[in-house]
């Protein structure tokens, strides 16, 4: 009775589906009709293959459809576009932007061949200097047309109504003005570092003011992106800041602290050692006002940097006491004058030379044979010198010679006096050429013949040198003969 009953019900309500599928074939235990027993349903045979052709049509289909859809959606967005290309409002701006380049060329192109400045570089007639300048600006006119005709263009295809659009204009308009930067660059900014450095930072920037990604960009380099410095982190920005802006204030501050120098030099009702001082302190002030320009732009606290700044200074100052030392004796060379430049100095271990430039930290020396010698400001005022040409330019010289003991000596200067003032660096004043007995000599007479002459006797002047000649034509033109050394033998007999 019990296994007609299983026989009746579905297999689905004795076993569950996945014992049907996996449970193989087995004899039914013997206990199987006993009461309490669990009846057990036991296929009689398994497939041997599953059919799985509809499965598969069903997913050839999907993969049909996703492929025509996605044909469907290329081909809208193809058609958008083509139509977005071929539309009125795309076409007027394209136009627009062709027709501005080309109108700027033939305007350039016919001022340069009309106004003569512009057609080859003016060397003389009126207003010279403002030709130059027009001449230097030709490069510009191209750019700036054609930035001007797109600003022109641009609103005129907005109050269009059957147009309204005018973006490519805009990018064009935006592109014409990075371009005109890069040629002001590359025309005005000769030096190849300094031009490479403006264009790296320069150009960039213009590209992202035009394309309007300047605001997020410099919200990212002040909140996320920072330098981390132990405890403190400082944003990139304000490195960036600091290196660009400070390479720039370097570069004028050398520009304007030479041509700055060159106008205090030109200043001659001013003496030297004073044009001097002017210079070194318009150096100071000038450095001094890009350097507080540099921490406002980089948005420093200068209070807290002068607090900084005084206990790096007293740290430092202990080691830096030498060049401190070595400023401050420049700077009181200067003011008191006992030093300036021209002057002619005997320094104490020998060497002498002219002082060819005083500077913050060291003089430079420049001796008669080319050489350079740079002495610390502090040894003029700790160590003693001669400077030959500080109050006075006049030296005198020297020119010694020897004559034999039978010579008439009182003739001498009659004819060798006349001959050394004809010389046309021998001055007169403040005494006239002198002749003067210094030595009975082994084996003659020693002279010398003092005179005045105004400069340094460098080797380019060649003072003694050319009185020594005189003195030798002179005597030997008067059969004057310089004495040899002489021994005399005696033979003595045994």
């Amino acid at each position: 009775m019990a296994q007609q009953q299983l026989k009746d019900k579905p297999v689905a309500e004795t076993q569950p589906e996945a014992a049907q599928d996996l449970t193989p074939t087995q004899p039914a235990p013997e206990n199987a009709g006993t009461e309490g027993s669990t009846p057990v349903t036991v296929p009689e045979e398994l497939p041997d293959k599953i059919d799985i052709t509809p499965i598969a049509e069903a997913d050839g289909s999907s993969f049909s459809n996703v492929l025509e859809g996605g044909k469907e959606i290329a081909a809208q967005i193809g058609q958008q576009i083509f139509d977005w290309l071929t539309s009125p409002a795309f076409l007027a701006m394209v136009a627009t932007v062709f027709l501005g380049y080309y109108l700027a060329r033939l305007t350039t192109k016919t001022l340069i061949k009309r106004v003569g400045f512009f057609r080859k570089e003016p060397k003389q007639g009126k207003a010279l200097r403002l030709k130059k300048i027009a001449w230097q600006l030709r490069d510009l006119i191209f750019p700036a047309v054609l930035i001007t005709l797109y600003a022109i263009a641009s609103p005129t295809l907005q109050t269009i109504p059957v147009l309204g659009q005018n973006w490519l204009v805009k990018i064009a308009q935006g592109l014409a003005v990075v371009f005109l930067l890069y040629t002001i660059i590359k025309r005005f900014i000769k030096h190849p570092l300094v031009q490479k450095i403006v264009i790296w930072i320069a150009i960039p920037t213009a590209i992202l003011k035009v394309f309007g990604w300047y605001d997020e960009f410099q919200i990212f380099m002040q909140e996320e992106a920072k330098l981390e410095l132990g405890n403190i982190s400082i944003p990139a920005w304000t490195v960036a800041n600091i290196l660009i802006f400070g390479s720039i204030l370097f570069w004028i501050g050398r520009i304007s602290n030479t041509k700055g120098k060159e106008v205090i030099q030109k200043q001659e009702s001013i003496d030297a050692g004073t044009r001097e001082v002017f210079s070194k302190i318009f150096e100071m002030i000038l450095f001094g006002i890009l350097f507080v320009l540099l921490m406002n732009i980089a948005g420093i606290n200068l209070g807290a940097l002068v607090v900084l700044g005084g206990a790096i200074g007293l740290g430092l100052g202990f080691g830096l006491q030498q060049i401190a030392a070595n400023f401050i004796s420049g700077m009181i060379l200067l003011l008191d004058r006992t030093l300036k430049v021209g002057d002619y100095v005997l320094l104490p271990d020998g060497r002498e030379g002219f002082v060819a430039a005083l500077n913050m930290r060291s003089a430079t020396i420049e001796t008669t044979d080319g050489k350079d010698i740079m002495v610390p400001n502090v040894k003029f005022i700790e160590d003693a010198y001669e400077n030959w040409t500080h109050s006075d330019p006049r030296q005198r010289y020297e020119v010694y010679f020897s004559v034999a003991y039978n010579t008439n000596i009182d003739m001498l200067e009659d004819i060798l006096i006349p001959a050394v003032s004809k010389h046309p660096s021998v001055l007169q004043e403040p005494e006239k050429p002198d002749l003067e007995l210094r030595e009975f000599g082994d084996f003659g007479i020693k002279f010398a013949i003092e005179f005045w002459c105004e400069g340094i006797d460098d080797g380019e002047n060649k003072f003694t040198s050319d009185l020594n000649f005189i003195v030798w034509r002179t005597l030997k033109k008067h059969g004057i003969e310089m004495p040899l050394p002489q021994r005399e033998v005696r033979i003595l007999k045994d």
